[in-house]
């Protein structure tokens, strides 16, 4: 019986290391964005926030605020194939 309370505690916290925080981009690199552009919004797959988009500048992609029933977490968004949306120019490597 500890062992699988441990196993379940180690789970949760390798479960918990995988979300990405809200508020956890003060970098400056992040833009909020009001008015989608036409392009984004015919791309965009359903059940995605789109009110709450915004453009990350260090990956070129455009994440949304998904609420959950736990926690708050910033999350890709995604055309209806399930791909990321990002600009053609990335981040230079």
């Amino acid at each position: 019986m500890k062992l699988r309370t441990k196993l379940i505690s180690a789970g949760v916290l390798i479960l918990g290391a995988c979300t990405v925080p809200v508020n956890g981009n003060d970098s400056g690199d992040t833009q909020a964005i009001s008015n989608l552009p036409e392009e984004i919004l015919a791309i965009a797959g359903p059940k995605q926030d789109l009110t709450s988009v915004q453009y990350r500048a260090e990956d070129g992609c455009y994440w949304y605020k998904h609420v959950g029933v736990v926690e708050t977490v910033m999350l890709p968004l995604r055309s209806t194939s399930g791909q990321p949306i990002c600009s053609s120019r990335g981040p230079a490597t």
